[in-house]
């Protein structure tokens, strides 16, 4: 009999797996709080992004062993169309299959990129049956009549060959992982839209520009500047007209291609751009930034124009703390989620995986994760070995065991996240019932930060997050920061005293293992972090 109900148990298990390995990977929304679903469960990619030329089979060993080294669970890769179809009509997925089978042997998820139509606005990355073959897959025209570098979103034909290309490689991926789902995520183009030109000036452009604005942008894109509610894109939008109506269009070329992806495997699937500048007052495109990209001030119409994309995300290759903080707050919306799939891999940008990973964010990605011997600096590191993933190891060493408990409180808006500024100035969390107070560059042992500040802290290199697991709970993840409790709320007035601090970690199974409690001298001046993140398990107490 027990051995009867101990296999029927089994079973019972080994069907609920099933059926969790069976769920497609989804984006979710609950109260404007989003969560990428992975095999049934809140999944947090803490993720490593491969340098563009590092998709071929002979250079993977180069990215597994830096993704390794970056304690990453998530690779970022692209596909290019010229790759997989080099010749019109035959496809080659034989580099497809190899990145999949080694992922599942490191125990890695993938997010592929497509790089097709444009790559960083350009179509270098094209088959050259496309690209040098203008009259069947045209290119756009600027405002004095000459032919740019871009391709025009209005050409049919390259719409027609792109969508067909990437339905080939989505059939693909349901055939061959539609099981396992190694893949979780697709980007579609890369970095879209085009430099030095507003919009297309071609004649299936100019007749577009005259139409009406859809009703569907109207919905969702309101005017900077008030203009008419209905009518031409130079009546509703004035002097954003052309930028918008180019976003328009690009967008509605990516949705035909995520909509015809989608329709036969049905994964999740975003947009990247290259940023316009978000901490200074919005203006008219003026030749400083990629026309037609999803930048935060166009969000609105890739929801209206491409439904089947599910996030618009940045990508952050600015120094400047107030540039980073103001593109976040920009991408971090009830309608979008906020994900940031590439920024720099200096050792400056890992701090900002605190305020993304605590404000929800679904994942977090540096670019150039592998050990080929290029290096973009001054945007990223000019390390091209270990050194260069260490500051992004640090971080996802503490995330990655608790990932999807991470997930699970961003989900239910428990999370919080901040990251420590060019000024060096403290910062503060309102937090249910309290306040917290966040500080950099203190010492452990008192409060000398100005005198004599923490070693290793001579640029900005502090982050934290935060989840409020209860009323007077809280776990804590931060490196090189001071956190301090106060009560607020209706506890205001009352004093707080620590009821117990525990340092530890989760191991990978939901449970919390502790190694010491911080009482006395780790508690009298706050809690703080030194050059090693860790992750402390907090209660407190009040007292009037």
């Amino acid at each position: 009999m027990k051995t009867t109900r101990k296999l029927m148990l089994g079973c019972l298990a080994a069907a609920i797996t099933c059926v969790s390995a069976a769920e497609l990977p989804r984006l979710v929304t609950k109260d404007g709080r989003h969560a990428l679903l992975v095999d049934g469960a809140p999944y947090v990619m803490l993720g490593a992004q491969a340098h563009n030329s590092s998709n071929y089979p002979a250079a993977l060993p180069q990215v597994w062993q830096a993704v390794a080294d970056a304690q990453a669970n998530t690779l970022e890769i692209p596909v290019a169309w010229e790759q997989i179809e080099p010749v019109e009509g035959k496809f080659d997925f034989s580099y497809v299959d190899t990145l999949v089978a080694q992922a599942r042997e490191k125990n890695v998820r993938l997010l592929l990129l497509w790089f097709a139509t444009w790559k960083n606005t350009g179509p270098s990355y094209m088959p050259e049956w496309v690209k040098f073959d203008n009259r069947r897959f045209p290119r756009m025209v600027d405002k004095g009549g000459k032919t740019i570098y871009c391709h025009t979103p209005f050409g049919e034909e390259t719409l027609k060959a792109d969508r067909k290309a990437f339905v080939a490689l989505m059939e693909h991926l349901k055939r061959t992982d539609g099981e396992r789902h190694t893949v979780i995520m697709v980007q579609v183009q890369n970095e879209v839209g085009t430099y030095g030109t507003v919009r297309d000036y071609g004649p299936a452009a100019q007749k577009a520009f005259a139409q009406p604005v859809p009703a569907a942008v109207l919905a969702k894109q309101k005017a900077p500047v008030p203009g008419k509610s209905t009518g031409t894109w130079t009546e509703v939008y004035g002097d954003y007209a052309e930028q918008y109506f180019h976003t328009w269009a690009i967008a509605r070329y990516i949705e035909e291609i995520a909509k015809a992806g989608r329709a036969v495997y049905d994964l999740p699937m975003f947009v990247n751009n290259a940023l316009r500048d978000a901490s200074v007052p919005l203006a008219p495109w003026k030749d400083n930034f990629a026309s037609g990209g999803p930048t935060y001030d166009v969000i609105g119409i890739y929801k209206a124009a491409a439904p089947h994309i599910d996030v618009a995300a940045p990508d952050i290759y600015s120094h400047e703390s107030v540039k980073v903080a103001a593109t976040l707050d920009k991408f971090h919306r009830a309608d979008n989620a906020l994900f940031v799939p590439e920024i720099g891999n200096s050792a400056d940008f890992a701090r900002v995986a605190f305020a993304v990973l605590g404000r929800g964010g679904i994942g977090f990605a540096p670019f150039g994760i592998d050990y080929f011997d290029f290096s973009n600096y001054p945007l990223g590191a000019k390390a091209t070995d270990g050194t260069m993933v260490e500051p992004f190891a640090q971080i996802y060493g503490v995330f990655r065991p608790m990932a999807k408990q991470w997930g699970q409180w961003a989900l239910e808006g428990r999370t919080h996240g901040t990251f420590e500024g060019d000024d060096r100035k403290p910062q503060q969390i309102a937090l249910r019932g309290w306040t917290a107070t966040v500080s950099y560059r203190e010492r452990q042992f008192g409060s000398q930060a100005e005198k004599d500040p923490m070693e290793g802290t001579d640029k900005p290199n502090g982050g934290l997050a935060i989840a409020q697991t209860g009323d007077n709970e809280f776990i804590v993840v931060a490196q090189r920061a001071r956190i301090k409790f106060e009560p607020a709320g209706q506890q205001a007035g009352r004093t707080a005293l620590y009821a117990r601090v525990e340092e530890g970690q989760y191991d990978g199974n939901g449970q919390w293992v502790m190694a010491r409690v911080w009482n006395g001298d780790q508690t009298d001046y706050g809690l703080n972090f030194g050059a090693q993140p860790l992750v402390l398990k907090i209660k407190i107490g009040t007292y009037q």
